[in-house]
């Protein structure tokens, strides 16, 4: 069984689906995090995000995997070096390149294979995921989404000022649903959960009573 979890930036989907995931014996894939090795790699191999040509070039050469609680690029752990914000506005940036965007979505669906699954992302039930059983799509509003981004960044280390990642928020918004490739929007058929108030516990409840409700 595939769930599929899309949303924009701080809408709680990340640490919502690593629950859900948790509490049903599923496997869990952050869809983001292979977009935001890419941007890593693109900085270390000193091309210009903004080169379409050369990050696409680039890519089919890079060897991601996921190892338990690791991410690594080329059997270097890049877990923590993901998750900055600038990292972030790259690989939304990156994410917009059509041969990036198909490259990203042949590794997704190859760790998905036969396995039961919790996937999130901005694309997943509408591009990679298309006939999944469930399909959610998460939001809340831009201030709530801010204060989760800044707790999450200030729980790894890294401090960034709340009017900065309201900015950063709004920015990748517009970035990622306008994008010509594979924009964020709800998949067809997709439970809107608004998730303003909710906390992730109450969060993850909803989705595995959804499921557990159709299955």
């Amino acid at each position: 069984m595939v769930i599929t979890i899309d949303g924009p930036a701080g809408s709680g989907k990340s640490t919502t689906a690593k629950l859900v995931a948790q509490k049903l014996g599923f496997k869990y894939l952050d869809t983001g995090a292979t977009y935001r090795v890419v941007a890593v790699a693109v900085l270390k191999n000193n091309i210009s995000p903004s080169n379409e040509q050369e990050v696409e070039k680039l890519v089919p050469e890079l060897n991601i995997r996921f190892v338990d609680t690791k991410i690594l690029l080329n059997d270097e752990d890049v877990s923590s070096q993901i998750r900055t914000e600038e990292i972030g506005k790259l690989a939304s940036l990156c994410s917009t390149y059509k041969g990036v965007r198909e490259n990203m979505v042949k590794l997704q669906r190859k760790i998905a294979q036969n396995q039961s699954i919790v996937c999130e992302g901005r694309d997943m039930g509408t591009v990679v995921f298309p006939n999944a059983e469930i399909k959610i799509y998460m939001d809340a509003n831009v201030e709530t989404r801010a204060k989760r981004r800044q707790k999450e960044l200030s729980e790894k280390g890294i401090s960034e000022s709340f009017e900065s990642i309201i900015e950063s928020i709004k920015s990748r918004d517009t970035q990622d649903s306008t994008r010509k490739h594979s924009p964020l929007k709800i998949p067809d058929g997709a439970i809107v959960i608004d998730t303003t108030n909710l906390s992730i516990e109450e969060q993850a409840t909803k989705i595995i009573e959804i499921t557990k409700s159709i299955f």
